[in-house]
């Protein structure tokens, strides 16, 4: 996976019953470790499948404010090109005109605008998703994993699992449904390195 440009995103916030401990690291920016990082989305083909498709180029950045963490930011760009198709065929198709037309619309990005704790100990990350030139709103339901100081870089990292779902069609991407399901689902993994 290579830096380059992105789409959805994920926050790490303290609080909420079973969350994560905050206090091992510091506040400041963030960046995603692309080596341990995955971005990946879900539909429905025809009712015979779940086909799951990924990014292989993207970037994570997160301001972590460990004293008030619903001030965090975080932000995400992905490289349109890079989708993970699995098929030549299917690639020539969803980076065609039809669906993510990536001549046209190079990046999907994801700014977080909110974020709220739950009772179980995860996060709503809220933010805005811009695919094709449309921007809508989007919620991740954020898991802090774990916050450390890494003990192979010696470097503070946090990990962090989020999960969603979206309506294709808002974006532009409706197209063969419902043999292909409208409904997407995300779900996003990745260790925040803290930067230099």
């Amino acid at each position: 996976m290579k830096y380059s440009a992105i789409l959805l995103s994920v926050a790490v916030f303290a609080g909420g019953a079973n969350a994560a401990d905050l206090s091992a690291v510091p506040s400041g920016t963030y960046h995603v470790d692309t080596t341990h990082a995955y971005i990946r989305f879900q539909y429905n083909h025809l009712g015979l499948s779940n086909p799951t498709l990924g990014f292989e180029e993207f970037k994570i950045s997160m301001d972590l404010d460990n004293a008030e963490p619903v001030n965090t930011k975080v932000s995400l760009d992905i490289k349109t090109d890079s989708v993970q198709t699995g098929s030549e065929i299917w690639y020539d198709h969803i980076t065609g005109e039809k669906w993510f037309d990536v001549a046209n619309n190079p990046n999907i990005t994801f700014a977080s605008t909110a974020v709220s704790a739950n009772s179980d100990g995860t996060y709503d990350l809220a933010g805005d998703l811009t695919v094709k030139d449309q921007t809508h709103p989007v919620v991740l339901k954020v898991t802090i994993n774990a916050a450390m100081n890494h003990p192979m870089s010696k470097k503070p990292v946090v990990g962090i699992s989020a999960v969603g779902g979206l309506k294709r069609s808002q974006w532009g991407l409706g197209a063969s449904a419902p043999f292909v399901s409208d409904e997407v689902k995300l779900h996003i993994e990745a260790e925040m390195l803290k930067a230099e």
